[in-house]
């Protein structure tokens, strides 16, 4: 479905149900909510249902947060059939205000310079094009208002180049489960240097976490159920409780959020507890290099349990960088946090949303060949 094909009553009246990004017949039975579908770092693929309803909250939520009026212009820059790209067009047309749709192959002069000539002064993007931006060197229109950054860990150097360069980047939290953000930087933040963290929840949500330290949501804008299809069956399952417990760790304080990693991320090593993706961050960061460029996985070992191996892309940094990150991350990171593996690939490989198929490389570190 096309993004102009969204903006309209139409739609949001409509009670049928819509699988995002499905080229196949919509299965018979389902309720008639608007599936994305998601299947996280690691888990099962499913499509989330989220009411019409909930994406309005969420869009009204959101355009609150960000000071979106008529006059603003949100800029749809992600995929349409993901949960961030749909909501920029749920939140154009809850805003009343105009939305311009970057359509072309992404390249960061050529996007910068049709950002500029559109007046856009709010957009989403991923880690990866802010990163391609400042690499650029290429400053922000002066039309520009926000930047909520989504689907990964802007780190913290590259976010503080961006806000040198203009690009007003504001660090978010959120899921497909909750129809987009769930808690997202202030403008205030935007004179100080970029931080991760903390982040703060959005009014329509309440938050909290149990007793494994997972961060539980609540709210208006969370989805109605899951559907799955097993060898050719659909199966519908709504959600139960007010509560959504998610995978990620972390605390809340003062509906202030602090993510701390993935729960099913997690590994012991030497009877350490290790998150990959955050030693990931810190090395891909030190490399230069673009979030995504390289992937850090856990592999079974008999002696510590688990042993950590880093694969990067050949073509997208120099091999030198990677063993410069290294040998500066292994100057002061412990033992059992230790690269203990390097390999090098073509292309990682990636799901329909663009994430890395950690389990897939993770096999490929176990038996060296994908």
């Amino acid at each position: 479905m096309e993004a102009a094909g969204l903006i309209g009553h139409e739609f949001w009246e409509a009670d049928a149900p819509v699988l995002m990004g499905w080229d196949g017949a919509v299965p018979a039975g389902i309720p008639g909510l608007v599936f994305f579908r998601s299947s996280g770092s690691t888990g099962e693929p499913k499509w989330i249902g989220l009411s019409r309803a909930a994406l309005k909250v969420s869009a009204a939520a959101v355009n609150a947060h960000l000071g979106v009026t008529a006059d603003s212009c949100w800029v749809l820059a992600l995929p349409l059939h993901h949960v961030g790209g749909f909501g920029v067009v749920a939140r154009a047309d809850q805003a009343g205000c105009r939305m311009e749709h970057f359509s072309g192959k992404w390249e960061a002069a050529g996007f910068a310079r049709w950002l500029g000539e559109a007046g856009g002064t709010h957009l989403s993007l991923v880690p990866t094009q802010v990163h391609d931006l400042v690499v650029a060197g290429l400053r922000a229109p002066a039309s520009l208002r926000a930047i909520v950054v989504g689907g990964g860990i802007l780190a913290e150097a590259t976010g503080r180049a961006a806000r040198d360069l203009g690009w007003p980047v504001l660090a978010s939290y959120g899921m497909t489960e909750a129809g987009s953000q769930i808690a997202t930087q202030d403008f205030e933040l935007l004179d100080q240097p970029y931080v991760t963290a903390p982040l703060g929840l959005l009014p329509c949500w309440d938050a909290m976490t149990d007793g494994e330290g997972r961060i539980m949501i609540r709210g208006g804008a969370l989805f109605s159920g899951t559907l799955k299809s097993a060898e050719g069956e659909w199966k519908y399952e709504e959600r139960s409780g007010e509560w959504f417990a998610s995978s990620d760790l972390g605390r809340v304080d003062r509906r202030m959020l602090h993510i701390a990693g993935r729960a099913d991320m997690l590994v012991k090593i030497l009877g350490e507890l290790v998150d990959p993706v955050a030693v990931e961050s810190e090395i891909v960061a030190l490399a230069g290099a673009a979030p995504g460029s390289a992937v850090v996985v856990a592999v079974a070992d008999p002696r510590a349990g688990n042993q950590l191996v880093l694969i990067h892309e050949n073509v997208t940094t120099d091999a030198k960088a990677w063993e410069r990150a290294l040998e500066a991350y292994h100057g002061s990171c412990p033992g059992y946090r230790r690269i203990s593996r390097v390999i090098g690939i073509e292309t990682i490989p990636r799901s329909p949303m663009g994430k890395p198929r950690r389990a897939e490389l993770a096999r490929f570190a176990m038996r060296s060949v994908i």
